[in-house]
């Protein structure tokens, strides 16, 4: 394995948990960055590619689930700085009850 290997994790706090719309914000944002990245929804695992849509919705995690990231490669840390972000940020869902939203127009 290569050397610059980082790990991470972040709680679901968007209401419906892992769902299509956050999966397909999450591969997205992984598939920008050079590094492999694997996430799980517990710490044994299993591991999927964070870059496959299909194996991401396959994980089906519930609001207050812990997902789990690891990543290998050039760029890393800075790609799980990037995935928390999001996770931790309800995935900019448009429901109303994030914390961090502010207005449009403000």
């Amino acid at each position: 394995m290569d050397d610059n290997i980082a790990v991470s994790s972040a709680t679901l706090v968007n209401p419906l948990g892992l769902h299509a719309r956050p999966s397909v914000k999450l591969t997205r944002l992984a598939k920008t960055f050079a590094s492999e990245i694997e996430m799980a929804a517990a710490a044994e695992g299993p591991w999927v590619d964070a870059k496959s849509i299909v194996k991401v919705m396959a994980v089906k995690a519930a609001k207050g689930a812990v997902l789990r990231f690891r990543a290998t490669g050039p760029d890393a840390a800075k790609a799980l700085v990037a995935l928390e972000a999001l996770v931790v940020g309800g995935f900019a869902e448009d429901e109303g009850l994030s914390e961090h939203a502010e207005p449009l127009n403000g």
